[in-house]
């Protein structure tokens, strides 16, 4: 543990003392730094057709850990339990597209933002809905605990087929009832959408112009670990102003 481990109780429960203090120097100690996410969240994280962990945060994460000196381990986790796993000290970092709102801010601590994202409408591309207002009356699903959930106002919710958003826990089951059509439409971020359009062929989903809003992802923290999140950002800048990201960025997201 960081400094004294207080002699009057022992070395104690590791994972719980990570949330009692900064546990920096605990895992710089360690050598290794656990990134929670989820492994359906293509592009940032997937499983490739070895069943390793892939993706636009995987690789970054990658290179952060080299300038922190540190090895990188992935963890998937049940996305609905992030903030649970990140404070129970399961993991030291969520590194998914994790997009900043203030509801989570009262959870965890954010690194600086280091993409723009917004919460695109998929929809079948033979749907008539044209439309934000057209989803009145439908069937519209995402994934639970998503910021897409967040991002769907109760004015707008109420709107909805039963006045309710169908949640899934994984973004796969999202684009699968859609596929099905027991969904009409479905809310989920931007960079999933290109990515599922150009795997599946633009013949077979449509993006609506209208959105849900745009947003910023940054990397979840424990707030106790201060001097991390300070490493971490000083990492993230490096990266951009050396080049790294760039490379990274436009062998994920080029068209």
């Amino acid at each position: 543990m960081i400094g004294i481990c207080l002699l009057l109780f022992g070395c104690g429960n590791s994972k719980n003392e990570k949330n009692q203090t900064d546990a920096t120097k605990e895992i710089e100690k360690s050598g290794k730094l656990v990134v929670g996410l989820d492994d359906t969240f293509a592009p940032m994280s997937y499983r490739d057709n070895k069943g390793e962990i892939v993706g636009f945060d995987v690789d970054l994460a990658k290179e952060v850990g080299k300038k922190l000196n540190l090895k990188i381990d992935f963890q998937a986790i049940d996305w609905a339990m992030k903030e649970t796993e990140l404070n129970a000290g399961n993991i030291d970092l969520i590194w998914n597209g994790y997009t900043i709102t203030p509801e989570r801010k009262s959870k965890v601590a954010f690194s600086d933002a280091y993409l723009e994202n917004s919460q695109s409408i998929i929809v079948l591309k033979k749907s008539e809905i044209q439309t934000k207002k057209e989803l009145a009356g439908k069937v519209v699903a995402a994934q639970q605990a998503s910021s897409a959930v967040d991002a769907v106002s109760k004015k707008e919710l109420a709107t909805f087929k039963n006045k309710e958003l169908i949640e899934f826990p994984s973004n796969n089951d999202v684009f699968n009832d859609l596929e099905s059509k027991r969904s009409d439409a479905i809310v989920v971020d931007e960079v999933l959408a290109r990515y599922y359009t150009k795997l599946k062929g633009a013949d077979t989903y449509r993006t609506l112009e209208d959105t849900f809003g745009k947003e910023e992802y940054g990397v979840g923290l424990r707030k106790n670990d201060k001097k991390l999140k300070m490493k971490l950002n000083e990492a993230l800048k490096e990266l951009k102003s050396d080049g790294t990201y760039d490379k990274i960025y436009k062998k994920w997201f080029a068209e």
